[in-house]
């Protein structure tokens, strides 16, 4: 696989597990009267949009997108069932929102610079812009703490 393949298939995976987790944590928080949701709305419409992007980018160069394991999923939903259970308030959600984007985070800017040489500047683009949607997410909950 290409190495901005690669970098695409990152995108995809973090911004699809991303969307399943926040939508699970927003059905977890329906009946809660959490101030944070709608920020949470608003950072899964977003994450939701590179999803799209880079499946689209992916799928235009024949490769299917692979999405992150049932596995992982089952985990990311009963942790934050578990979460909710033991703490909702919008604190809590904000810390553990902000140590999930945080290793996402972190991960984009390990494979930005592994790729940054080795790729083009469409992929770069969107990778950066990813990143900058994470860091600027992170900025946003950090008012709940």
């Amino acid at each position: 696989m290409k190495t901005e393949n690669e970098l695409l298939q990152h995108i995809y995976q973090n911004a699809s597990m991303a969307t399943f987790t926040l939508t699970k944590l927003l059905e977890n928080l329906e009946e809660k009267d959490n101030k944070i949701k709608d920020a949470t709305e608003d950072i899964l419409k977003e994450y939701e949009q590179f999803a799209k992007t880079s499946k689209q980018l992916l799928q235009e160069q024949k490769i299917i997108p692979q999405e992150e394991s049932m596995m992982a999923k089952m985990g990311a939903s009963m942790g934050i069932k578990k979460e909710v259970i033991n703490d909702n308030s919008d604190a809590s959600m904000a810390e553990m929102l902000i140590q999930g984007i945080s290793m996402g985070s972190l991960e984009m800017q390990k494979k930005i610079k592994a790729y940054e040489k080795k790729i083009d500047e469409e992929t770069l683009k969107l990778a950066k812009s990813f990143l900058k949607f994470q860091e600027n997410a992170i900025e946003k909950l950090k008012k709940y703490l």
